[in-house]
C-alpha cells in the first residue's frame, strides 16, 4: 500500500493542473499525486513507462454523462481504452458499451458485461466479428455497408432475430484533425444521405424479416469541441426519418449521435461543454420531431475519450538530453509504441517534470521517444525546466484514451503497464508486455 500524503495545491500549481485528474494534488512542489498516490512512487514501483488511470475520475465522468443525459442511453466507446477493470467500472456506473471488434466484445462479455447492453459497429466487420456478436447475443449491430445486410441476414438465419441500426453519413465536417472527421461523404464510414445510399440500404434491411431496424446511427468525428455539428446532424437525421416514415410508414425508436466529444489536452484548450450539448440536443431533437410530426426517439450517445482520456497520466523517465543548434531534444523511455497520436494527428501535450522541484527557468524543448523514427515526437515546443536531465521523470496528462488502444510492437519495446489509483492505493490492471510475450508469439524456428 502506498502512503497517502495530505494534499497542498497552491494557486500557481492549480492552473498547470487544470487538465489533470480532479484528484491531483501536490504534497510538496514537484511531486504531484493522483488518487492519493504520488506518481513518482508509481514509477518506482512499476517501472517506466507506466500509464496511470484514476478510477474515481473514470467513474465520476460516467456519472456526469448519466446526469446530463438522464433519458438517453450512454454507451462507453471501448475503442478509446478497454481492459477488464474498465469493463467493470462502466458496468457498475450504468453505462452500456460500444465495441468495434470481436476482441473487444469477447473481453467485455467474459468479464461479465451483459451482451444485450452492447452495440457492435465498424466499417468492415469480419465474419468472426458478426459470428461472435450473434453467438454472444449482442444487443444491436450497426450496419455500415450494403454488403453487411445480406451477410448478416444469412448468418442470423430465417428463424433468427437481430436488432440493427444503419450508420448514415450526414455530410458534416467536424473534428480536431482531417484524419478523425468521419461525418463527411468522402471517407469510408457509413452510408450517405445525400446520394441516396442510406435510404436504399434501409429499404434492403426492411426486406429482411430477421433484421429489426431500431434506429439510425451517425458519428461525426473525434475531438469535437462545439455543439453546432451535433445540432445539424439532428436536423438531417430527423429529416431522413421523416422521409422513411412517408415512404415505409416507419417510426424508428432510436437515434444514435455517436461520440467524438472533445477534451482539453493542454491548459487553455477548448473542450466540449457537456451541459450545453445535452440541453441543446434535447431541445433540437424535440423541435425537429415536432415539425416532422414524429415521436421523439430515444437518444443514444457514445463517449469514449471524454470518459477515460482526462483520467489517465503517462509517466516516462528521461534517457538523454541533446542540444542540437538551438534545439533541445529530451528523449524518454517510451514514445510512439505507447502513444502514436502525435505522429498520426499532430496532437500536442503539456508534459511536466515530476519527482523533484526545480528552481531553473523554463526552456522550450522537444520531448521525443526512443524509437527509430523521426516522427517519434511526444511533445513539440514543450516548456520544461532548463536543468532537465537523464533520470528525471516526466508526466503527460490526458493520456487515458487512444494511447494503449493504439499501441504497437515498434522496435519490440513492449507495451507499458496500466496502473489504477484510488484512495491512496495503486494496483496493477494490465501488466507490462515482456520479451517472453514476444518470444511466445514467434513460432518461426
Amino acid at each position: 500500500m502506498t502512503t497517502v500524503h495530505e494534499p497542498t495545491t497552491t494557486p500557481d500549481t492549480a492552473a498547470g493542473l487544470s487538465v489533470w485528474p480532479a484528484s491531483t494534488t501536490e504534497h510538496r512542489r514537484g511531486a504531484p499525486a493522483v488518487g492519493g498516490v504520488p506518481l513518482a512512487d508509481v514509477a518506482d514501483r512499476f517501472g517506466t513507462p507506466v500509464h496511470v488511470l484514476d478510477e474515481s475520475e473514470v467513474r465520476d465522468r460516467c456519472r456526469t454523462y448519466r446526469d446530463a443525459f438522464p433519458d438517453a442511453e450512454v454507451l462507453y466507446a471501448a475503442k478509446a481504452f478497454l481492459c477488464r477493470a474498465m469493463v467493470r467500472w462502466v458496468d457498475e456506473e450504468g453505462l452500456g458499451l460500444d465495441v468495434c471488434s470481436a476482441g473487444e466484445l469477447e473481453l467485455a462479455v467474459t468479464t461479465g458485461f451483459p451482451p444485450e447492453r452492447i452495440v457492435l459497429h465498424g466499417n468492415a466487420k469480419s465474419p468472426r466479428d458478426l459470428d461472435t456478436a450473434l453467438r454472444l447475443g449482442v444487443g444491436r449491430i450497426v450496419i455500415d455497408s450494403p454488403a453487411e445486410i445480406a451477410r448478416l441476414a444469412a448468418a442470423v438465419g430465417s428463424g433468427g432475430h437481430q436488432k440493427v441500426m444503419v450508420r448514415v453519413v450526414p455530410g458534416i465536417s467536424a473534428g480536431g484533425h482531417e484524419k478523425i472527421r468521419t461525418g463527411t461523404d468522402d471517407q469510408q464510414f457509413g452510408l450517405s444521405i445525400a446520394d441516396g445510399y442510406a435510404q436504399h440500404a434501409i429499404s434492403r434491411v426492411l426486406d429482411q424479416p430477421q433484421l429489426e431496424l431500431t434506429g439510425l446511427h451517425c458519428h461525426l468525428g473525434s475531438q469535437i469541441t462545439g455543439v453546432k455539428p451535433y445540432l445539424v446532424a439532428v436536423r438531417r437525421l430527423v429529416g431522413l426519418m421523416s422521409r422513411l416514415h412517408e415512404q415505409h410508414g416507419l417510426v424508428l425508436p432510436e437515434l444514435d449521435l455517436g461520440g467524438g466529444h472533445g477534451v482539453a489536452y493542454r491548459p487553455g484548450d477548448d473542450a466540449l461543454d457537456l451541459t450545453t450539448l445535452a440541453r441543446r440536443v434535447r431541445t433540437g431533437l424535440a423541435g425537429a420531431c415536432a415539425t416532422a410530426g414524429l415521436p421523439v426517439p430515444r437518444l443514444i450517445i457514445e463517449p469514449g475519450r471524454a470518459v477515460v482520456g482526462p483520467a489517465g497520466v503517462a509517466v516516462y523517465r528521461v534517457l538523454s538530453v541533446k542540444h542540437t543548434g538551438e534545439a533541445v531534444f529530451v528523449a524518454v523511455d517510451g514514445g510512439m509504441s505507447d502513444n502514436p497520436r502525435p505522429a498520426l494527428y499532430g496532437v500536442r501535450y503539456a508534459p511536466r517534470l515530476i519527482g523533484r522541484h526545480s528552481t531553473a527557468g523554463p526552456a522550450r524543448v522537444t520531448v521525443v521517444g526512443r524509437h527509430c523514427e523521426a516522427g517519434d515526437v511526444l511533445a513539440a515546443d514543450a516548456d520544461l525546466p532548463a536543468d532537465v536531465r537523464p533520470g528525471d521523470l516526466l508526466a503527460v496528462p490526458v493520456a487515458g484514451a487512444y494511447h494503449l488502444s493504439m499501441a504497437s510492437g515498434c522496435n519490440l519495446v513492449g507495451r507499458p503497464p496500466v496502473v489504477a489509483v484510488r484512495d491512496g492505493r495503486a494496483r496493477l490492471l494490465v501488466r507490462r508486455e515482456s520479451l517472453e510475450d514476444v518470444r511466445r508469439r514467434d513460432v518461426g524456428l
